[in-house]
């Protein structure tokens, strides 16, 4: 009788090549090109990019990064474009996604803030800033949602209890702030502590001995 096989284990999905200079720049050259409507666009067009278009980052990856961001001073979008900078090509990476992030913007600025100088006034341009705004409104709730939806399906998966816990940080952080008017700061330390108060929790109640 043959020997049986042992089964076989499935292969864990090999990571995307790291990228080339030229590949980094181009990506981030085409995000600041495109980086209308503020912080809330541009956020959404990094995401697009290095997650869902070329894989450099996951879904929960990247919601990391953007909330150490969250929790360091200074302009989040430079934070995580040298963070995603650094992971792709260290140093010369973080130089290619400054570079390339900025470069347009600054150029398209000037030139577009030298130009609404004089069209300011025409009742077109008025009413297409008033269309802009619910629209940016509106990519910005998309990139948040797509933004919790890793962390809250990983409390998902260890139970109904986190999932709940994660749900009431979420709401309770944004009506804080929106709401309530405290500081970024410190709901993002009293979250945190809250998170980590629940995880100690949920530890010390697994290592309990049962009857």
């Amino acid at each position: 009788m043959p020997p049986r096989s042992a089964p076989e284990t499935p292969l864990a999905p090999a990571a995307p090549p790291l990228p080339s200079p030229g590949l980094i720049l181009r990506t981030w050259l085409s995000i600041g090109m495109h980086s209308f409507g503020g912080g809330a666009t541009t956020l959404t067009l990094i995401r697009r990019a290095v997650v869902d278009r070329y894989g450099w980052l996951s879904e929960v990856e990247f919601t990391r990064e953007w909330t150490l961001c969250q929790l360091a001073p200074g302009i989040n979008l430079l934070g995580i474009a040298i963070l995603i900078g650094r992971r792709l090509d260290g140093a010369r990476g973080i130089a290619l996604a400054l570079l390339g992030l900025l470069l347009p913007s600054v150029a398209l600025t000037i030139v577009i803030t030298a130009g609404y100088a004089a069209v300011q006034s025409a009742p077109a341009v008025q009413a297409a800033l008033r269309g802009i705004v619910p629209a940016t409104v509106g990519l910005g709730l998309v990139t948040a949602y797509q933004t919790a939806r890793p962390a809250l399906r990983e409390n998902h998966r260890e139970g109904a209890g986190k999932l709940l816990a994660g749900v009431l940080l979420l709401i309770g952080a944004g009506a804080a702030v929106a709401l309530w008017r405290r500081p970024v700061v410190l709901v993002l330390l009293v979250a945190g502590g809250i998170s980590a108060a629940i995880q100690w929790a949920v530890a010390l109640a697994g290592k309990a001995p049962r009857e």
